[in-house]
């Protein structure tokens, strides 16, 4: 198997293993929604930027971004009829020229910072320039991840649900997001009610992943109805043709009805 771990959980699939062996082997996706390694060397452990140890600052000590120390070339994932791909000013030489980019605006106040004032987004979309308004400074976050309301981050470069949401409800479809991290983009289509398949390198943000897909499911949105499972629907139409057919006791797909279902390949 080309995946050293898989885990279903309702709609969603997750892969523990590298997307280079994985893609090949899913078939067709809809539409890619992700934010993988720039190739721009970002330094993770934020105690030991600007060349040292930073005084009276208490900042992470993370691993660093697999892959983000050489060029990212994105052409092996130009596979879905939408893209949507964080981190693009970094590598748009190789990206055909639209004008369909995403600004993620993260000083919406005009607030002074000595990080990046906003985030860019190429999309295959022959569409206007599109701003989504959310502050991310440090501490100082908007959304379900501010720390005065018990948000937290359990990745270096993670991004904010409220963000993946508004880039996924641009898609249809299944959502592939083959440089998932701690799994944000699945998170949101979990809420969402939508299909998704994620892959990790990193199993430590792998089980995060799960973990934090399954307390999706545990929470879903009350705005979205979730789809009746096909399999039903075709146990339904058989039943109508031959009332002789026996019953089958068919599972659901809802993760907060059953435990989910896990795979394990070669590790």
């Amino acid at each position: 198997m080309p995946y050293k771990r898989k885990e279903q959980i309702g709609d969603i699939t997750l892969y523990l293993g590298d997307c280079m062996d994985i893609m090949p082997t899913l078939g067709k996706v809809d539409a890619v929604v992700t934010d993988p390694p720039y190739g721009i060397g970002w330094r993770t452990n934020s105690k030991k930027r600007n060349g040292g140890i930073r005084k009276h600052f208490t900042g992470k000590d993370e691993m660093p971004i697999i892959g983000d120390d050489k060029p990212f070339n994105p052409v092996p994932f130009l596979v879905g009829k939408k893209q949507i791909m964080w981190g693009a000013n970094n590598y748009s030489s190789h990206l055909q020229n639209n004008y369909g980019w995403l600004v993620w605006d993260k000083r919406p106040n005009g607030e002074r910072n000595t990080q990046s004032d906003a985030e860019l987004a190429w999309t295959n979309f022959n569409k206007s320039v599109r701003t989504h308004r959310q502050r991310w400074m440090g501490c100082m976050r908007d959304g379900e991840e501010c720390p005065f309301v018990g948000g937290a981050l359990v990745h270096p470069t993670q991004k904010p649900l409220a963000l993946m949401r508004w880039c996924v409800n641009m898609t249809e479809g299944l959502v592939l997001d083959p440089f998932m991290g701690s799994g944000t983009t699945l998170v949101a289509c979990a809420k969402m009610g939508r299909k998704g398949i994620g892959i990790e390198l990193e199993p430590k943000y792998f089980d995060i992943a799960c973990r934090r897909v399954e307390e999706a499911y545990k929470q879903p949105d009350m705005f979205v109805e979730p789809a009746k499972p096909q399999v039903q629907e075709d146990l339904l139409n058989e039943q109508s043709l031959a009332d002789t057919q026996p019953y089958v006791n068919l599972r659901g797909s809802f993760c907060n009805n059953e435990k989910h279902n896990s795979e394990r390949g070669n590790q």
